[in-house]
């Protein structure tokens, strides 16, 4: 099992910043691709970053990219998301997630779809204010 703890949430104006953390425990965290994921109220939830095991490959969906930063400190257990430039769009509950990883190079696809991860954690609030 792994424990995922997301932290920073908040309420921010428009153009404000958020950095979000998760916290992970459990199993040895460098065995697990990393991804950040959103459901705004009444929608489904949706794919915004993902890290690979080693910290060195990122992606990240079209609406967040030049603003969000995803990052992990493997030594540290835990994994970011730098949230820059909000907009109320981004106003949503914020999930981190894990996903059992036997390579450290996927292509982008492997880390869009919610169901492929193994462990969740259980979301932070996000509201942009403008």
């Amino acid at each position: 099992q792994v424990q995922l703890v997301e932290s920073g949430g908040g309420l921010v104006q428009a153009g404000g910043s958020l950095r979000l953390s998760c916290a992970a425990s459990g199993r040895t965290f460098s065995n697990y691709a990393m991804g950040w994921f959103r459901q705004p109220p009444g929608k489904q939830r949706d794919f915004v970053a993902a890290i690979s095991r080693d910290g060195g490959s990122t992606y990240y969906a079209d609406s967040v990219k030049g603003r969000f930063t995803i990052s992990r400190d493997n030594a540290k257990n835990t994994v970011y998301l730098q949230m820059n430039s909000l907009e109320p769009a981004d106003t949503a509950v914020y999930y981190c997630a894990a996903k059992l990883s036997s390579r450290t190079y996927y292509s982008s696809s492997y880390y869009y779809t919610p169901r492929t991860y193994d462990y969740w954690g259980q979301g932070t609030q996000v509201t942009v204010s403008s």
